[in-house]
């Protein structure tokens, strides 16, 4: 469900925008709008996570995610549906938030790193399946991916009837809770990890999930259930690397790993726009997911080692926060450059911070650094 709000509308971006008479620089407003509410109320979600518990702040989430996203279905103009998308984006936000925290609950040291390992390749094979179901639904309709958030209601009663999961035993203040924490969250290797995750997903919304689909379209005159198959090669090679990441990150250790994240980003971001043909496309997508395989779960796995249980939803919704303003930021500012200098300027920002994630793992990351067993 994470994933869904926006990989399922993904191949469908071209029809919205014929549908609901919107532009290439406009159409990054239907996953800002989803997107923002994430910035808003991260800080929030992690707080009340920490305070009340995960699953009191998780299950009502789902519930709104799936009505608000089901009756984007039904709108039939542009107002209409960044209302309903920022409803929706509402019940979302504590959906990334909290099941990075969760598994940092249930899991220790390597175990950690395996278990978020699956996780991303869980939401690998989410950001694979949902692109061709909402691909394939497109088909009948620009408005038809939006009858998949449904899916989250039985999740959330699910979740309500079966899932045991620890819960945090604060002691202290909220005062004291809120010091200790910030205090956290200053640290040096907090603040690369941080720095990391928002030029990650200004990469992932800006030129892969927003434009790539736009210029498959324009270039190749792709419909959305091909589109969906890019994305489909993307996602099964992050489910190949992160699927790894236990191992990987024994072997290797984190500044390797996040190191090699960015070279194949940038690979990507070098090869998208010089393929000559729709299907070569395939090979620069495909190094993008085996940089989301390591990248993603790496930064999530050091981030929930460097808190305690009773401040690592705080922790983690600081991180979701910054993620949930990059995804935001990264289609308003592509939209702008796209405007201003075209479609090979998109990729060349892409490039620029792939490089800067470079400069943090070689830079920013102790050599060596494994994941504590906290």
């Amino acid at each position: 469900m994470a994933v869904l709000g926006v990989s399922s509308i993904i191949p469908a971006l071209p029809d919205i925008m014929q549908g609901l008479h919107m532009t290439p620089a406009t159409i990054g407003t239907v996953i800002a709008a989803f997107t923002l509410p994430g910035v808003l109320f991260s800080p929030l979600v992690g707080v009340l996570a920490d305070r009340l518990g995960r699953k009191k702040i998780l299950v009502p989430s789902l519930f709104l995610f799936g009505i608000a996203g089901f009756c984007c279905f039904f709108a039939r103009d542009v107002r209409t549906l960044l209302v309903l998308r920022f409803v929706q984006g509402m019940g979302a936000a504590p959906l990334g938030v909290l099941y990075g925290t969760m598994i940092g609950d249930l899991y220790s040291g390597r175990d950690r790193s395996t278990a978020m390992g699956y996780n991303a390749g869980v939401l690998s094979l989410g950001t694979a399946i949902f692109p061709a179901i909402g691909g394939a639904l497109a088909m009948l309709g620009w408005n038809w991916p939006f009858v998949l958030p449904l899916l989250a209601i039985p999740l959330g009663l699910a979740i309500t009837l079966r899932m045991n999961n620890p819960e945090p035993r604060s002691k202290v203040g909220l005062g004291a809770y809120m010091r200790d924490t910030l205090q956290q969250m200053r640290s040096r290797s907090a603040l690369v990890l941080f720095a990391t995750t928002f030029l990650t997903f200004v990469i992932l919304y800006g030129p892969i999930v927003t434009y790539l689909p736009i210029l498959l379209n324009q270039r190749f005159q792709s419909t959305p259930a091909t589109i969906g198959s890019v994305f489909l090669a993307a996602s099964l090679a992050t489910a190949l690397a992160s699927f790894r990441l236990g191992s990987l990150a024994e072997r290797f250790g984190n500044r390797a790993l996040l190191a090699t994240g960015a070279l194949f980003y940038g690979l990507c971001m070098v090869g998208v726009p010089n393929m000559p043909g729709f299907w070569l496309t395939i090979l620069p997508v495909s190094c993008f997911g085996i940089a989301q395989g390591l990248n993603i779960p790496t930064v999530m796995t050091m981030l929930t080692s460097l808190a305690p249980m009773e401040q690592r939803g705080a922790f983690m919704a600081a991180n979701g926060m910054i993620l949930r303003l990059s995804q935001t930021a990264a289609p308003m500012l592509m939209g702008g450059i796209y405007a201003w200098l075209g479609m090979e300027a998109v990729y060349m920002s892409g490039l620029l911070c792939a490089v800067a994630i470079l400069l943090l793992a070689i830079f920013g990351v102790e050599p060596g650094t494994k994941n504590s067993p906290v």
